[in-house]
């Protein structure tokens, strides 16, 4: 549960590095996160039946939306940048998920492969001096 977490611990560090764990763990809470809330969006539009409460679920809606924005999109932005950091790549390197078709493809590439091993110019390797991790 740590690792899911700590992307908000670190919310808007975008500098240092962070290991695949966290960001997969990250990425595995916000999908928890969005199902949890879809059931809620779920309950809410069966519920309404017409004049207000379509009303007030969609405001409920847009509430649930604004705050998951407000909560979750730097720092998962920030882990990425981190994990790019991680590869010893500018975080600069984000931009390329706004390539249309290809650009999450990338990500998705850079986010499965390995930091590099020791320090490096953004800072210590975060699975520490000859730590052994068989997820990581």
């Amino acid at each position: 549960m740590e690792w899911m977490i700590m992307p908000l611990k670190r919310y808007a560090d975008f500098s240092g590095r962070s290991r695949r764990q966290e960001y997969w763990m990250f990425v595995l809470f916000q999908v928890l996160v969005l199902v949890a809330m879809g059931v809620v969006i779920g309950i809410i539009g069966a519920a309404g039946s017409g004049g207000a409460m379509d009303t007030i679920g969609g405001i409920i809606i847009l509430l649930f939306v604004l705050i998951y924005l407000g909560l979750f999109v730097v720092p998962m932005l920030a882990v990425q940048v981190r994990r790019f950091h991680d590869q010893d790549k500018s975080g600069w390197f984000i931009l390329l998920s706004f390539v249309p078709a290809v650009g999450g493809i990338i990500m998705l590439v850079f986010m499965c492969l390995e930091g590099t091993h020791g320090p490096n110019q953004y800072g210590e390797d975060p699975k520490g001096a000859g730590a052994a991790s068989t997820f990581d």
